[in-house]
Parts: structure tokens; C-alpha cells; sequence
């Protein structure tokens, strides 16, 4: 049951539809309004759906107000703006920025008070100082609908002035009167502290992003250390002793070496990139250029590059003659596709087969990367497309690696309008796949 209803049932409870104004309740159907109002601001987080709930039961249970109107202070703008409303035209109504001390609302805000309009004449004194340009939207947000008869509009003040309240109705005057002021300010004291409750949940919550930010930048830090460790020390020996004079080294010795060095250079590299690309993606500064991609042509220059490195394997591609071209960015489907290869091959150190699939679905194309590895635990598959979460290989052997690449995958292959998973069993082996969809110029092209 959504919010709006649980508080119209409990004001039906109460029988209120044929009660022309609070001020002809009893204090007990007071007291349950007021509840079943607090109930419904206690329970509901968002801002927009409380107001829209909020006015909805108050102009469902009272005969007095036909419509009503929330608005919040904006300290930037120095304007009250509309963040809710029932009985308008929003769009329209949505577009006027009051100042303080304009117009009905206006007014309330600046005194600070509840503010009672009995009468047609008192609203339209209370009007006269609106600027003709929000003259001309209200025009537009009440056209079709009688002019108002009654109105009143309540402050809603915390420890500061945060917006106003304005119900109004529109059959016939003194539908609002004196008598319903302690009522109507003990809604506008509820409202204004459930916003206030609101916005200290929003700073909490930023807080606790930003704690969490913060760890992951602490175990960002934490990981890089561990992991450039081992390849900067291989580096660092190997320079350091082929620099020896004491020492001397064989053609075949010097060259071992420097094969070391260039892979252990490559495993920096890829580690810097890795971090650089998911800096960019968390900064929100991805950029997808796409534009038609043979994959079967873009998977062999991948398996070509990764080749030289993974001697004890066999690279084996299988792709149709007819394999659709699709239109993805390249760099970007290259860099997916490479991060797979690589797992492959680091995750089977004991060789076998690795084989680059790409199969046609109806609406997209299914490319997958096998291994005849270690294979991942069940309880590990739902978590590989975490940052920084690292699968415990089983290899008795440290595997490098950032945690980033599978995580920088799955975002670059949602980017193209397509999905990613992995299916795994241990010690037989695992299947990463991910699709491209069929659709774009090229696709048209070809039909």
C-alpha cells in the first residue's frame, strides 16, 4: 500500500469528507489527522513524492481546500519555487519564482505567520503586487478554473524560514477562518520538520558516500602499492645487476633480462591504465565513439597482441565468414576484449585451449572468452564486476592485477547498450561473455 493511501485511510477513519473545516472536529479527530499526517512524513525520503502525498490528503479529506501549492526557499535564487502542487497547471505554475513578500505566499514567508485570505477581495489585494511576467504564468496555471474564494498560506520555518503552504478554495468564501489557525499551524510545524528530517538524511547519506569514497580511495592506494611492489622490484634487479661492473652476463642472460624488464614494464602499464580508466569513468568523462567494427578482425589484432606472452597457450578464434559488422568504438571494444584475453591466460597458467567466440543472437551479437582454468567459485561469480575485488585463484601464486579491469569491462560494454556475465566451474574452467546490439547504420545498411 503506497503512503498516500495508508494516510487517506486512516484520515477515512476518522469521517471527515462532509466536515467543511477543522474548525468542526473534535480534538480526538484532530489528533488522529495530525498522526496519520506525521505517519506519512516520518515514512517517505524523497522530498517531491512526500509533497505530492502530502496535498493529495489534505485536499481529498478536507471539503475547504480544492487545491494547494508547496514551495521551497532557494538562498541561490532568493525565491520561493514550487516543488509540488495539486489543482494547476504545473508546468506553468512550476515557472514562477516568487520573492519574499510577493503575493500570497510571498507574504506568509515574509511575516513569518500564517496568513488568512477570507474573501476574493483580500486575495486579489494580496496578488496585487505580483511582477506581470508571474502574473502572466499564474494566468496560465489557473486557466479553465474558478477564481479563488478563500485561501490561506502557512510558513514552514525550522530553525530558518524553509518555504510555505498555501491551500485554497474556490466555491465560496470563508471556507478558511480564524478559528482553524492552531490547526493548520501544527501542519505546517510537521511538514517543516519533516523537511528539515529530509535534508539531514541527504547530508547523512552524502557523508556516508563520502566515508565510502574514501575507502575506496584508501584501498585504491592500498592495492597499487601491492601490486606495482613485485613488478618494480623485478625491474629494479635486473637493471641493477646487468649495471654491475663486477659482473658479467652472457648475450643469452642479458637478453632473459631484458625480456623481464619489457614484461614487467607492460604488467606498470597496464596496472596505469587501468587506474586512469577508471578515474575517467568515475569523473563521468566516458566518451563512446562508435562507428562499423569487423570484430572477428578486431578479436585477431587483440589475440595477435596478447600471443607473444602466452606461449603455453593456444589462441583460437571462431567467428562466421558472414559475422554482422556492428557499430561500437573500436579502442574501447579492443580494450573489453583484451582485459578477457588476459584473465584467460592468467587465470589457466598451466596452457590449454583459450577460445574467442562470437556468435549471431536475433537482436545482438554474443561474443565469449573460454579458458581451461582454475574456474571461479559460485559465491565469486556475482561479485567479479566489483571494484577492487580480486578471485582467490586456487594457483598457490599471487595473480597481478588491479580489480579494476572486469569492473572498467562491464561499464564499457553497458556503455554500448549491451550485457556481461560469467559462467564458471572450478577447476574446469571459465566463459566470460558479453554482447553488442545489432542496431545502427551499419545494421540498416546490411538489411
Amino acid at each position: 500500500m503506497s503512503n498516500h493511501a495508508a494516510i487517506s485511510d486512516d484520515l477515512d477513519s476518522v469521517s471527515l469528507r462532509d466536515e467543511p473545516s477543522p474548525e468542526a472536529l473534535t480534538k480526538d479527530q484532530m489528533l488522529s489527522i495530525i498522526f496519520a499526517i506525521a505517519r506519512l512524513l516520518a515514512t517517505e525520503r524523497d522530498l517531491e513524492t512526500m509533497f505530492f502525498d502530502f496535498l493529495s490528503s489534505l485536499i481529498e479529506t478536507f471539503e475547504a481546500a480544492d487545491a494547494g501549492v508547496m514551495r521551497l526557499y532557494d538562498a541561490n535564487e532568493d525565491r520561493l519555487i514550487v516543488k509540488a502542487a495539486q489543482g494547476y497547471h504545473l508546468d506553468a505554475l512550476r515557472r514562477i519564482p516568487l520573492s519574499s513578500g510577493e503575493t500570497t505566499s510571498g507574504k506568509a514567508f515574509q511575516s513569518g505567520q500564517v496568513e488568512l485570505f477570507p474573501d476574493p477581495e483580500s486575495i486579489l489585494a494580496a496578488r496585487a503586487n505580483m511582477t506581470p511576467e508571474n502574473r502572466e504564468l499564474y494566468a496560465q496555471a489557473t486557466d479553465g478554473m474558478s477564481q479563488s474564494q478563500s485561501l490561506i498560506s502557512m510558513p514552514l520555518i525550522t530553525d530558518h524560514k524553509v518555504g510555505t503552504l498555501t491551500l485554497e478554495n474556490r466555491r465560496q468564501p470563508g471556507s478558511f477562518s480564524r478559528n482553524d489557525l492552531p490547526f493548520w499551524q501544527a501542519v505546517a510545524d510537521l511538514i517543516a520538520l519533516a523537511i528539515d528530517n529530509a535534508h539531514l538524511a541527504e547530508e547523512l547519506q552524502e557523508a556516508q558516500a563520502l566515508a565510502e569514497a574514501n575507502r575506496l580511495k584508501a584501498e585504491l592506494i592500498s592495492t597499487l602499492a601491492h601490486e606495482m611492489r613485485t613488478p618494480l622490484t623485478s625491474i629494479k634487479g635486473y637493471s641493477t645487476a646487468m649495471l654491475m661492473e663486477e659482473a658479467s652476463f652472457g648475450p643469452e642472460a642479458q637478453r632473459e633480462f631484458l625480456q623481464i624488464i619489457d614484461e614487467e614494464c607492460d604488467v606498470l602499464q597496464d596496472l596505469i591504465r587501468d587506474l586512469l580508466e577508471s578515474s575517467i569513468i568515475d569523473a563521468g568523462l566516458l566518451r563512446i565513439e562508435p562507428q562499423p567494427v569487423r570484430l572477428p578482425l578486431l578479436a585477431r589484432n587483440v589475440v595477435d597482441e596478447i600471443a607473444p606472452r602466452a606461449q603455453k597457450h593456444r589462441l583460437i578464434l571462431d567467428f562466421a565468414d558472414d559475422f554482422p559488422i556492428v557499430d561500437a568504438d573500436p579502442q574501447r571494444i579492443a580494450q573489453v576484449l583484451r582485459n578477457l584475453v588476459d584473465n584467460a591466460v592468467k587465470y589457466s597458467p598451466d596452457g590449454g585451449l583459450v577460445v574467442v567466440q562470437g556468435r549471431i543472437g536475433e537482436h545482438e551479437v554474443i561474443i565469449s572468452v573460454a579458458d581451461q582454468g582454475v574456474g571461479i567459485a559460485p559465491e565469486d561469480l556475482n561479485r567479479l564486476f566489483e571494484k577492487f575485488f580480486r578471485v582467490k585463484s586456487g594457483l598457490g601464486r599471487h595473480v597481478v592485477g588491479s580489480g579494476l579491469g572486469l569492473p572498467i569491462a562491464h561499464t564499457l560494454v553497458e556503455s554500448h547498450g549491451g550485457r556481461i556475465w560469467a559462467e564458471s566451474s572450478v577447476g574446469k574452467g571459465t566463459t566470460l561473455y558479453f554482447t553488442l546490439p545489432l542496431r545502427g547504420p551499419s545494421q540498416e545498411l546490411s538489411e
